[in-house]
C-alpha cells in the first residue's frame, strides 16, 4: 500500500467525553494518532477506518479537499474534524519538521539565529521552530495588541520600533530580537497592555496554541519564557510604582483593582489603599504586601476583596503606615490564592450575564 498521512483538526466538540475543539488527529497508512495524552476512542477508530477505505477507493491520497469536514457520531457526544494541509499542520506544531529547510527558511534562520529566543532552542529543534513562525509586515502607528482583549499570537520582532504602554504610561520600548504577546500561550489570556508600532515593522508570529506545543516539547524554551515572564513582571511593577511614588493616587479605569493589589503585594508596601467605587467607599490594608483587612459594601475581608475586583470605575489613593494594632493583625489569606479566586469569580459572573 502506498504511504500517506492525513491531518485533521477538531472544529466542533458537542460534549465529547474524550476530545476537545482545537485538538489534532493524524491518520496514516499504518495508524490513527489521537490527541497527545488522550486515550484512543474505539468509535473514532471505526469512523476513521470507514473514512480510510473511502479514500482508498477514491484514490484520494494527495490530501484531497482541504477544510472538508467529517463527523464522528460518538457515544455521548459528537465531534467534527476538518482536513488541514501539511503546511498548516506544521505551523500549528503538529508535525516535526525535517532537518532541511528551503532557501527562504534558511535565510530567515540566519536572520534570527542570534535572537535570545532562538539561542534558547537546541540545534536539533531549530528547523521545527522556524517553520512554525509566519512573517508579517506591520505599518507604522497601529496597535496590534490591545489591553483587555484576547492575545492570540506571540510575536518575535525582526525590525522596527515597537512600544508597550498602559494608557499614557510607557512600559517598554522593543526592537529587533525582542518578544511581545507572551500572554498568548497562557490559554489566550487577555493582554495586560497595548503594543503599538512606531515605525513600519516586520515580525514573526506564531499562535499561542502552536507555541504551547513547542514549549511542551522543548524544556529549554520553557525555561527561557519563564525567566522572561518574571523579568517582564518586575519591569512592569517598577514602572507602575514610579508613578505611585509620585502621586499614590489615580483612576480605576487606568489601574483596575486586581492590578493595584498585585503591585502593592509585589512591592511589599505597608499602608491603606482607599477606593471610591460606584457602590461606596472601600478600604484594603496592607502590611509588607500582605492583606490584613478589607471592607466594602458592608462586607469584610475576602468577601469585600471579591466585590472590589468586579469594579472598573472609580478612584484610588494610598497612604503609608498602619496603627500598632494593625501591624499585629493576621493575614486574611494567601494573597495569590485570594486574588486567583476573586478573578475566577469575576470571570464566572461575566459568563452568567
Amino acid at each position: 500500500m502506498r504511504q500517506f498521512k492525513f491531518y485533521f483538526k477538531i472544529v466542533t466538540d458537542n460534549n465529547c467525553p474524550l476530545y476537545e475543539k482545537g485538538e489534532f488527529l493524524t491518520l496514516s497508512d499504518k495508524a490513527l494518532s489521537c490527541p497527545e495524552n488522550k486515550p484512543t476512542c474505539l468509535i473514532l477508530v471505526r469512523e476513521m477506518t470507514t473514512l480510510l477505505f473511502s479514500l482508498l477507493e477514491s484514490g484520494d491520497l494527495q490530501g484531497g479537499v482541504e477544510n472538508k469536514v467529517y463527523n464522528c457520531s460518538g457515544c455521548s457526544g459528537l465531534i467534527k474534524f476538518s482536513r488541514i494541509s501539511e503546511q498548516k499542520a506544521m505551523q500549528d506544531g503538529l508535525i516535526t519538521a525535517s532537518p532541511s529547510l528551503d532557501p527562504e527558511a534558511e535565510e530567515l534562520l540566519e536572520t534570527v539565529r542570534d535572537f535570545p529566543l532562538i539561542q534558547a532552542v537546541p540545534a536539533k529543534e531549530l528547523s521545527r521552530v522556524v517553520r512554525c513562525f509566519r512573517k508579517e509586515s506591520l505599518p507604522a502607528n497601529i496597535t496590534f495588541i490591545t489591553k483587555g482583549q484576547k492575545c492570540l499570537y506571540l510575536y518575535l520582532i525582526l525590525s522596527g520600533e515597537i512600544v508597550v504602554s498602559n494608557g499614557s504610561l510607557l512600559i517598554a520600548s522593543l526592537g529587533t530580537g525582542d518578544i511581545c504577546g507572551e500572554m498568548s500561550y497562557l490559554g489566550g489570556g487577555n493582554a495586560g497592555a497595548d503594543v503599538k508600532t512606531l515605525t513600519s515593522s516586520e515580525v514573526l508570529s506564531i499562535s499561542g496554541d502552536a507555541f504551547s506545543k513547542l514549549l511542551d516539547r522543548i524544556p529549554e524554551l520553557q525555561l527561557f519564557m519563564s525567566r522572561l515572564l518574571v523579568q517582564r513582571l518586575a519591569e512592569s511593577n517598577a514602572s507602575h510604582f514610579d508613578v505611585f511614588d509620585a502621586c499614590m493616587s489615580g483612576w480605576i479605569t487606568e489601574m483596575p483593582p486586581a492590578e493595584l493589589f498585585q503591585i502593592f503585594h509585589m512591592n511589599q508596601k505597608t499602608g491603606v489603599l482607599n477606593l471610591e467605587l460606584p457602590q461606596g467607599q472601600a478600604k484594603v490594608s496592607f502590611r509588607e504586601g500582605c492583606v490584613i483587612n478589607a471592607h466594602y459594601r458592608n462586607k469584610s475581608n475576602q468577601a469585600a476583596i471579591f466585590d472590589m475586583l468586579k469594579e472598573n470605575e472609580g478612584r484610588y489613593f494610598f497612604t503609608t503606615g498602619l496603627s500598632p494594632d494593625e501591624m499585629k493583625a493576621a493575614e486574611i489569606g494567601d494573597f495569590m490564592m485570594l486574588l486567583m479566586e476573586g478573578i475566577k469569580r469575576v470571570d464566572e459572573s461575566g459568563e452568567d450575564t
